[in-house]
């Protein structure tokens, strides 16, 4: 199944971003290819590119505009399962599309802080949680985080395709991004 790519309704809405639109296209398609493929999407920023990260997450494991409704297989073994209840799971339940925030998990992320290097906070997690065939979304206004230039380095050890979210001049991050989309801002 191809599924089209129209980047026109975010440009319309944000002419600024026109000069990036190819980029975006791009980002978009490698995000279906990932998915398409089995993988997931690993995402990670600061302040509010990690709010930013966690957003996204939401709206990737539970559906934006169009519900993704269970197989009805899987919905039929919900109910073998659990009767009224396994019903009402095959109802309300939905296919995601597997993401992770990496500043998400308090407890993991204050132990590597702690007893690793605070630098090394999404690096650990890519390692942890990637594949060859996931994906990194770094997000990083400057480009210089240097956690999140950690996670770009580690994600491209281990062939996973990295897209960068950046302000104008991507910072040291553009040099280990796949897809840089640098934002022409600050």
């Amino acid at each position: 199944m191809r599924i089209k790519i129209h980047p026109d309704q975010l440009i319309a809405k944000h002419p600024e971003l026109s000069g990036l639109r190819d980029r975006i296209s791009e980002a978009a398609e490698v995000i279906i290819k990932t998915y398409t493929a089995g993988g997931k999407l690993l995402i990670c920023g600061n302040g509010g590119s990690s709010s930013d990260s966690d957003h996204l997450v939401g709206e990737l494991m539970k559906s934006f505009e169009n519900r993704r409704p269970l197989d009805i297989s899987f919905k039929e073994r919900l109910a073998e399962i659990s009767g009224s209840r396994g019903k009402y799971l095959s109802e309300k339940l939905e296919h995601g599309l597997p993401a992770i925030s990496l500043s998400s998990h308090t407890s993991l992320t204050t132990a590597i802080c702690n007893d690793i290097d605070p630098d090394l906070v999404f690096a650990q997690q890519v390692i942890g949680y990637g594949t060859e065939n996931d994906l990194l979304i770094g997000i990083s206004t400057s480009g210089n985080s240097k956690n999140v230039i950690d996670a770009c380095i580690t994600a491209k050890a281990m062939n996973m395709i990295v897209v960068g979210i950046t302000g104008k001049t991507g910072g040291r991050m553009k040099e280990y991004c796949d897809i840089l989309i640098n934002v022409p801002g600050e």
